[in-house]
């Protein structure tokens, strides 16, 4: 059995435990669109406020699936963090479907994406999901099967409510799941929490040291070497210190020495009391105990508070089911750092991208609703011009600043004339279409200043270049020549004259032919409705008359 790379901890198929439903087998064939920016609607800041503002993030609107694949090319392995807030299939995306199509449904769609999302994490990266109890634990399996069940971190549990329905028929329900996984638990660590004022209020200093407040600590430890058991210390005031039965010593007697010299263990007021090393305030840098997996509203927040935050800046239309910043923000401190890449691609009401804002990571957004532009938009420019009073704004010490860009799907680079046969989009310019043709063909899009048919790269002498036109012999014998021996170049070209073999450093495609096995065309809307769902095989291609397009690109050149 061949071995995976050591960033790839997936397990084989015999070692997994499978969830099937109905329809599993149908995966989508996606098209890797190409994004189009509409400077309209992305923002920045008037001036800079820090070295520290960020300007490149990105609000992507149009269907989360087709955005992620989008992606994935530029941002393979490069998401540190990705957050996701998917639908949690309560009913209502399905009402008019029973259970059990409802159920299946519901996890091809999200095995899709969280698929992708797994090629789009880091190697040192997580995901974290939250969820209700209705599809909890047939998320975890599902992920399981993606991420490998050695990667499961925790489940973490969220107190959305705080008060109790006292219209309940069985228990009332006031928790969520976070779910977590990392894409290599190995070497995949959390933060830890920060300090707080109560934690803080622990330390005194009774003796006046010179280091400042300090809290008592012992000097054994539950785990150590064997020889520790036999360890025997005599402090310089006579008291003579073993580790209680059981335990062993956690300092050498070279740092007990220096730590007795710089007065820093503790015997107690009279001197009688258990040796205890002096642990100073000062010396924790603000590194805090780990992560719990009961997260209290109290620390992070509830749905009442989250629908607040969204009333600030759209009170006509508050969102139904925002997040609260609170908890954004420990899921951001704990799984990333200042810098760093995060994901949401249920944006939803854009708590994420406003949280990481004002935390200082960069983000990448994905929102197909109108509340991309009713939502998200106005609370962005808010938070950048530091109008966002609310949520983490004063905990950070938010000041405003950075800005977006607003991209959205290109449509399909194919579609269908009026003989129904496959022809280039209409709207797809010849800049859209060299870009597309690049990332279909797995290229860099890199249009050249000074060679016109450098428009993608894939290594260093390799090269692609796309035309609408038809090339006659003369047009590729002279482009034959400018690309030379050393180099190789890609074309694709509506149509030829020639035969590829007399261009040893050509690769001569016509379009689209060549790439209209790749994938789906023309299907843009991959959301949590029956009709949008892939066909389980695509249909095999109408015939043709004789006479069209299509049939004079095939036509072999002569």
């Amino acid at each position: 059995m061949s071995q995976l790379p050591p960033t790839d901890k997936r397990p084989t198929p015999k070692q997994r435990l499978e969830l099937t439903w109905i329809g599993k087998e149908v995966r989508p064939r996606l098209e890797p669109r190409i994004l189009l920016e509409d400077p309209e609607k992305s923002y920045h800041a008037r001036r800079r406020i820090s070295e520290q503002d960020i300007f490149d993030n990105r609000l992507i609107f149009g269907d989360n699936l087709l955005a992620l694949k989008a992606l994935e090319q530029e941002f393979y392995g490069k998401v540190k963090c990705v957050f996701i807030d998917p639908p949690y299939n309560t009913g209502s995306a399905f009402e008019h479907y029973d259970d059990g199509i409802e159920h299946s449904l519901w996890l091809s769609l999200i095995r899709d994406r969280i698929e992708v999302i797994y090629r789009l994490l880091a190697v040192d990266g997580s995901l974290w999901m939250t969820i209700d109890d209705n599809e909890a634990h047939y998320l975890k399996v599902l992920c399981d099967e993606i991420f490998g069940r050695r990667n499961f971190v925790a489940n973490a549990v969220w107190q959305k409510k705080y008060t109790i329905a006292n219209d309940a028929k069985w228990l009332s329900d006031n928790h969520d799941h976070v779910i977590i996984y990392a894409k290599n638990k190995e070497i995949w660590r959390p933060n830890r929490l920060g300090r707080s004022e109560e934690m803080n209020a622990r330390y005194k200093n009774p003796d006046g040291h010179p280091k400042g407040d300090w809290k008592a600590t012992p000097l054994h430890a539950k785990s150590g070497s064997e020889k520790g058991k036999k360890f025997i210390y005599t402090f310089k005031n006579g008291v003579t210190w073993s580790p209680p039965p059981g335990t062993f010593p956690r300092f050498s007697e070279e740092s007990l020495q220096e730590l007795d010299d710089n007065n820093e263990i503790w015997f107690g007021v009279d001197g009688t009391a258990t040796p205890a090393r002096k642990t100073f305030l000062r010396e924790l840098k603000d590194s805090g105990p780990p992560a719990p997996t009961v997260w209290l509203h109290s620390e992070v927040g509830n749905n009442h508070e989250a629908r607040n935050e969204v009333k600030a800046f759209n009170a006509t239309n508050p969102f139904d089911t925002p997040k609260p910043e609170k908890l954004i923000q420990r899921i951001l401190n704990l799984a990333s750092n200042p810098g760093d890449l995060v994901l949401d691609s249920f944006a939803g009401s854009g708590t994420t991208g406003a949280v990481a804002h004002k935390m200082g990571r960069r983000w990448i957004m994905v929102e197909l609703g109108e509340h991309c532009h009713t939502h998200i938009l106005p609370r962005l420019q808010k938070v950048i011009d530091n109008e966002d009073k609310g949520g983490i704004s004063d905990a950070v010490g938010w000041r405003g600043g950075g800005g977006f860009r607003y991209f959205r799907l290109a449509p399909s680079l194919l579609e269908k004339d009026h003989y129904g046969q496959w022809v280039i989009n209409r709207q797809y310019n010849p800049v859209m279409l060299a870009e597309a043709l690049c990332k279909l063909e797995g290229f860099r899009y890199q249009p050249s200043d000074v060679y016109y048919w450098q428009h993608g790269q894939s290594s260093e002498q390799d090269y692609l270049y796309a035309t609408t036109q038809i090339l006659t012999i003369e047009q590729l014998d002279a482009l034959s020549q400018e690309v030379g021996r050393e180099r190789t170049l890609l074309v694709l070209c509506l149509a030829f004259r020639g035969s590829p073999e007399r261009w040893p450093n050509l690769t001569v495609k016509k379009i689209p032919t060549t790439v209209l096995a790749r994938c789906e065309w023309a299907h843009d809307d991959y959301s949590l409705k029956v009709e949008n769902l892939p066909a389980a095989c695509p249909s095999p291609p109408p015939p043709r008359s004789k006479g069209t397009l299509l049939d004079f690109m095939e036509e072999e050149p002569s």
